[in-house]
């Protein structure tokens, strides 16, 4: 009863109601004597009553008494242990930013920063080429040795999610002469699991997401959001995304791009337990990290802090609206 009595207090059900509602018909009075005492059981817990029902803090925050708080303390950096992990790194790396060309190659496109991601690539394949585009800041790294496509072939098969990329193993790999006996000893397949349990995403982000912290005022009311945000033409891979980890998906019509934003910050920290155990390996790792800072200051209530806002601001990440 207390806590039926709890939830709606928090949803704004009224004095007159609440006697309405339950059943040892509290007065006016007992009732908030009561929600009194729900309170102070809530401070011995070790949670603040502001926190749980101010509007300006977040979603987690209101559900702390069985939220596990994310630790101070970052885990240490760790790439794939074997084949099997660099397999699933691999095949969101390619489902991301990946090609495999008429010309029976394949083509990873990277940021001209993540030149030592693009030679470690190469180094567990390897195979393949690093390749600095003029006048650009991107690289390309190329494998258009047979053994080196079929060695990727392998580590990627049945973790692989893109049907683009099925397709083009399809028809511009296997339909391909040189390739003839090697599809004979292989059942190509796509990855269907809908848990994310493995590197896919770390790799499908290090190739398309971004890390954003937005801060807002609104009403004398100042509000951080944390955005990891990624954009696809299709839907489908962003639905399995918010399945794990929550969040929104929207549809910007003048791109034709769907994107998926974790908005909340109870996304946020789903997003923080995948990427603290399945590690990003671009440059996107320290905008993560910068991410997960500004997460720690909110989860603290030290973003209500002139102090702690202003650590927020002086982030890269950081754009005001």
């Amino acid at each position: 009863n207390f806590i039926g009595l709890l939830t709606l207090l928090y949803a704004g059900t009224t004095w007159k109601t609440l006697d309405k509602c339950f059943c040892f018909k509290y007065s006016k009075k007992n009732t908030r004597l009561v929600f009194i005492f729900i309170v102070k059981m809530l401070k011995q817990l070790s949670i603040s009553a502001g926190n749980l029902f101010n509007k300006g803090t977040s979603e987690t925050l209101r559900n702390e008494i069985t939220t596990k708080k994310v630790s101070i303390h970052l885990p240490k950096h760790l790439k794939p242990a074997n084949d099997s992990q660099f397999g699933h790194y691999l095949a969101g790396l390619i489902d991301g930013d990946g090609h495999f060309s008429s010309k029976q190659q394949l083509i990873i496109a990277f940021h001209s920063l993540d030149i030592q991601l693009a030679y470690y690539i190469k180094k567990q394949i390897g195979y393949g080429i690093v390749r600095k585009i003029k006048d650009k800041n991107a690289i390309l790294f190329i494998i258009a040795n047979s053994k080196g496509i079929e060695r990727v072939i392998t580590l990627i098969n049945n973790k692989f999610r893109t049907t683009s990329k099925y397709n083009q193993i399809i028809n511009n790999i296997f339909a391909h002469p040189r390739f003839k006996e090697f599809s004979k000893t292989i059942t190509l397949g796509l990855n269907s699991n809908n848990n994310l349990n493995n590197h896919w995403l770390a790799g499908f982000s290090d190739a398309d997401a971004s890390f954003q912290i937005k801060i807002l005022n609104r009403d004398k009311k100042i509000e951080v959001r944390l955005n990891y945000q990624i954009d696809q033409k299709k839907e489908y891979l962003l639905s399995l995304i918010k399945d794990n980890l929550g969040g929104n998906i929207s549809y910007r019509k003048s791109q034709d791009t769907y994107y998926y934003g974790s908005t909340s910050f109870g996304s946020a920290k789903k997003v923080i337990n995948y990427f603290d155990n399945y590690h990003l390996l671009s440059s996107k790792y320290i905008s993560y990290l910068k991410w997960r800072k500004a997460y720690l200051i909110i989860q603290e209530n030290k973003h209500l802090t002139e102090s702690g806002l202003s650590q927020i601001k002086t982030s890269s990440l950081s754009e005001e609206y």
